[in-house]
């Protein structure tokens, strides 16, 4: 059996029958699917934008952030941007 076989559901079967058998037509979305999917796309881009925020920090810690983030070349924005999404998508854990 190949390494990388599809395993298509019974619609994607139906589908993908009538694309071969060259049956399948295209229909125009109707008002109410268009909105929904203007609705969706706005959405996902609304989650990739960026807000501004603001944080206190002692000025030692700053300092420190600051200093390692010269080290590797980057922002120390950046650095502080980079640990919190980190932290928001479990890639590292906090320690207390």
């Amino acid at each position: 059996m190949p390494k990388n076989k599809m395993i298509y559901d019974n619609e994607e079967l139906v589908l993908l029958n009538e694309i071969e058998q060259g049956e399948w037509l295209d229909a125009p979305l109707s008002d109410e699917e268009s909105k929904e999917y203007a609705q969706n796309a706005a959405y996902t881009k609304a989650l990739q934008e960026k807000k501004q925020t603001t944080i206190r920090f002692s000025v030692s810690d700053l300092a420190i952030i600051k200093a390692k983030a010269k080290e590797m070349g980057i922002g120390y924005q950046n650095l502080i941007q980079t640990l919190v999404h980190n932290y928001a998508h479990d890639k590292i854990k906090l320690g207390l």
